[in-house]
């Protein structure tokens, strides 16, 4: 089934209806461009730490995700030393898992080679952006394939391509809504609105 009645009577994406929390984020976040680095950074590793879990754990720990990498701001992550990954593997709040951990600070230090170069995570990410758009709810798709080729030769990690393709779904780089999804056509509209960035 494509979509579902949601507790609303409104159509939605079916994977989203278990919870309120995971409905609000349907609704409200999956699928709408995103241009502003720190977001695209953020659910850039939460998407590598949701990697063999479901997003909605991810999500259920979200808040205590960001504390815990103190909002995400890639200069200070970079920064994060091994009293800092032990700190994260003691934290109950979040996934402890050390390998996940360490690729997250890698990634804030291969973001700031980015900027360095000349180029926003923004720009690099939106660049993949396909112009047909690829099978819906697949699980990859040649433009996340390319993308995490690339951004494993930069030197970033738990950036497979399945992991790749659910951020492009997320930060509506696609529009992966299901058809007849009440958010289908606001995702729509957003993209259609949105200026890509170029730098």
């Amino acid at each position: 089934m494509q979509v579902q009645p949601g507790p609303d009577g409104q159509n939605r994406c079916p994977w989203c209806l278990a919870t309120d929390q995971y409905v609000a984020y349907h609704d409200e976040e999956w699928g709408f461009p995103v241009a502003d680095d720190r977001r695209l950074f953020e659910k850039m590793v939460l998407e590598g730490f949701q990697s063999g879990l479901s997003w909605r754990t991810i999500l259920e720990k979200r808040e205590n995700f960001r504390a815990a990498f103190v909002g995400f701001d890639p200069i200070q992550v970079a920064a994060f030393t091994e009293a800092d990954v032990q700190r994260l593997l003691a934290d109950k709040g979040i996934v402890r898992h050390r390998g996940k951990i360490e690729a997250a600070i890698n990634n804030a230090k291969r973001m700031l080679e980015m900027l360095d170069s000349g180029t926003s995570l923004a720009a690099y990410v939106w660049s993949y952006e396909p112009q047909t758009p690829p099978p819906h709810y697949a699980a990859t798709s040649p433009a996340s394939e390319a993308m995490s080729k690339d951004l494993k030769k930069r030197g970033w990690k738990f950036v497979g391509p399945t992991t790749m393709h659910a951020f492009f779904q997320s930060m509506g780089i696609i529009n992966d809504h299901a058809p007849g999804c009440a958010a289908w056509a606001k995702v729509d509209a957003a993209r259609a609105a949105f200026e890509r960035p170029t730098r």
